[in-house]
């Protein structure tokens, strides 16, 4: 596991879903169950989307703001379930070199 702050986010909302804290908006989340989450997640990858079309600096940093926006949100929603930055990783490190199309094809296979 790597020390970033990408895995010190994840560690620490992983310690708000276990004690969930008063006053907390994770708590706040998480008391709201995954639809409260992911209704969240929607509103902020909108917002990106939104973001996105905007021109220039000003555009590509809110961007980047609502980008950490999603990030959190979904790591929430991660964190409920009990998964964690290393599980992502491992998965993509799986995916690495497989096509998009290959990857989709495999998971039908499976499901099948």
């Amino acid at each position: 596991m790597a020390d970033d702050i990408l895995d010190r986010l994840m560690s620490q909302l992983h310690q708000r879903v276990s004690d969930l804290p008063e006053g907390s908006y994770t708590t706040k989340l998480v008391r709201g169950g995954i639809p409260k989450i992911a209704e969240k997640i929607l509103e902020e990858a909108h917002e990106v989307i939104e973001a996105a079309g905007e021109p220039e600096e000003a555009g590509k940093l809110h961007t980047i703001r609502e980008s950490a926006d999603v990030l959190y949100h979904l790591w929430v929603l991660l964190a409920t379930r009990g998964i964690t930055v290393d599980d992502i990783r491992n998965e993509l490190l799986r995916r690495e070199g497989v096509s998009g199309l290959e990857e989709k094809r495999n998971r039908r296979e499976v499901s099948s």
